[in-house]
């Protein structure tokens, strides 16, 4: 079972939008690996419902509603933890959104949208959680990008979806660079994953999908940070 150092019980990890697709595929990867799972979810009972489901597969698995795109959600999501006294060790920045116009057809709400999910979410679940991480010295921060994200990919994708997605992989490098060396800042390229935003011709499946973040939420102390990966494989960003 997964400890924190000098901890008793299992590390714990938050997922956000973890009750579909390539994050509900971490939430069961990481839990059979030993870990507490937070499974976060704009929709609380989506959420309470999978978490239900493999708790009564034996896996240690919370449901938590919390909506990416607005910060007061946010702080009210996690202050509901604190009475529990359950401190995120590692924190998977799964959720997304992606709508198929160009820029110029978007509406000013679907821009503020993509930007809250893709960056500033992130961001501010980082700033609440991260002084936990440094206090206990440990923490592993794993955003999910995109090769949409990526220059050297061409910064592909509709609309803000690539924009947003580079914006990301910028916060991973930077957040790697100014937070200390017992937190790991990494972000990944799933690939063309079969989910409802991929679509069912898609290549991979979520848990293929999954293996990278997994892999990069549970890092010992001498692994990467700050890079972008692909198969456990650092990539061009």
């Amino acid at each position: 079972m997964a400890r924190n150092e000098g901890v008793s019980g299992p590390r714990t990890a938050l997922v956000t939008g973890g009750n579909r697709g390539i994050g509900l595929a971490i939430v069961e990867r990481l839990a059979k690996e030993g870990l507490r799972v937070i499974l976060a979810a704009r929709d609380g009972a989506a959420a309470e419902s999978e978490a239900g489901r493999l708790c009564a597969l034996g896996r240690n698995v919370e449901a938590l509603a919390l909506d990416v795109a607005a910060r007061a959600a946010i702080d009210a999501a996690l202050t509901t933890l604190e009475p529990r006294r359950i401190e995120v060790d590692a924190l998977v920045n799964n959720a997304g959104v992606l709508d198929e116009h160009s820029l110029l057809e978007l509406s000013d709400q679907d821009i503020d949208r993509a930007i809250a999910v893709h960056l500033t979410g992130p961001l501010h679940l980082v700033r609440r959680l991260a002084p936990g991480m440094i206090r206990r010295g440990y923490g592993r921060i794993v955003n999910l990008s995109s090769g949409w994200g990526s220059f050297a990919e061409g910064l592909g994708g509709p609309g803000m979806y690539g924009v947003t997605k580079a914006a990301l992989n910028a916060l991973t490098l930077r957040l790697a660079r100014d937070l200390p060396p017992c937190i790991k800042s990494n972000a990944l390229d799933p690939g063309w994953v079969r989910t409802r935003m991929g679509g069912p011709g898609a290549t991979r499946s979520p848990a293929e999908a999954a293996d990278t973040a997994c892999w990069l939420a549970t890092l010992p102390a001498d692994g990467p940070s700050g890079g972008l990966f692909h198969d456990r494989r650092a990539t061009a960003w």
